[in-house]
């Protein structure tokens, strides 16, 4: 039987403001099997976005266990967790934070490199990942000269360049009309569920929600 690849056990997140205790995640238990994608439903403000920077490793302050590919990263350092989340975990967001001074094809060449991937071979990729998202005209176009649409396919494609074992994505077509959204949600599936990755992604549009494998909701801090 596979192991989850990545599992939340009693996961909590609690800030003060104004010298009251606000508690965002109140003991959340969570596990995605390889190759699953699941939908994190709720309105905003419900805290998905902090629970995707929990498993994301991106900040520190959680109570609980995240595993992620079978390593507790909640015991890792500083330095390990960064390693983790280079080597096991794709990131796409609402808005596409690409380098606006590189060409389409180097946002997603440049990850790999920093992997230590050669070259040659990441580049194969990254024309790879564009083409099979529609892109293969606009490798050398830089994001200003590209649509909503595009630069969030080169986002995509960006998240998915080192075979990550696990997809993070934060509301991830919030920022595209329905169309393209569709189109954009539907290629990023595809392409997820083409290389085995599991996913989590985040959004409040029950209609997108239902395109995935299995739907989780976050009310008041737990899951449902």
């Amino acid at each position: 039987m596979n192991d989850p690849v990545v599992k939340l056990s009693g996961l909590t997140r609690s800030f003060e403001q104004g010298g009251v205790r606000i508690d965002v995640l109140r003991g959340v238990d969570l596990a995605v099997m390889p190759g699953e994608i699941v939908a994190l439903l709720g309105p905003s403000g419900s805290g998905k976005s902090t629970l995707l920077q929990a498993v994301g490793l991106l900040e520190g302050g959680f109570g609980g266990r995240i595993e992620i590919a079978g390593t507790d990263a909640s015991a890792l350092s500083g330095d390990s967790r960064t390693t983790l989340r280079r080597d096991r975990i794709g990131f796409v967001y609402q808005f596409h934070h690409l380098l606006p001074d590189f060409s389409a094809l180097e946002n997603v060449v440049l990850p790999q490199l920093v992997a230590g991937t050669e070259r040659g071979a990441a580049d194969e990729r990254a024309r790879d990942l564009l083409g099979a998202l529609g892109l293969g005209a606009r490798l050398d176009h830089r994001p200003s000269q590209l649509s909503g649409g595009e630069q969030q396919r080169v986002a995509v494609a960006r998240a998915l360049a080192n075979r990550p074992a696990l997809v993070l994505a934060d509301e991830p077509t919030g920022n595209l009309d329905e169309k393209t959204a569709d189109l954009v949600l539907g290629q990023f599936l595809e392409l997820v569920r083409r290389q085995g990755s599991a996913a989590l992604i985040a959004t409040h549009n029950e209609r997108l929600a239902h395109a995935m494998d299995r739907v989780v909701r976050l009310h008041e801090g737990v899951l449902e």
